[in-house]
């Protein structure tokens, strides 16, 4: 076990799209994550987030693909 603590504080799912805000305690760092997963190209991609841009991120992922820090790479819809 890593010692991450996720909280999910948001998800929308919609059109094949499921995206969660989360919070993570990750070694005493407060981080916060926006994942989505495209259901209808099967990509996957996480976006750290600054908290006071969260949740412009969370509303709007595809504008912020390009930070993204884990991402399948299959496709690049922004």
């Amino acid at each position: 076990m890593d010692g991450t603590t996720w909280t999910e504080l948001a998800n929308r799912l919609n059109d094949g799209l499921d995206v969660t805000l989360d919070w993570a305690k990750r070694d005493g760092k407060d981080e916060v994550v926006v994942r989505v997963t495209d259901f209808r190209d099967g990509d996957y991609f996480e976006i750290p987030a600054e908290p006071a841009r969260a949740l412009d991120v969370y509303h709007h992922p595809f504008a912020y693909r390009d930070v993204s820090t884990v991402d399948d790479g299959s496709c690049r819809a922004a």
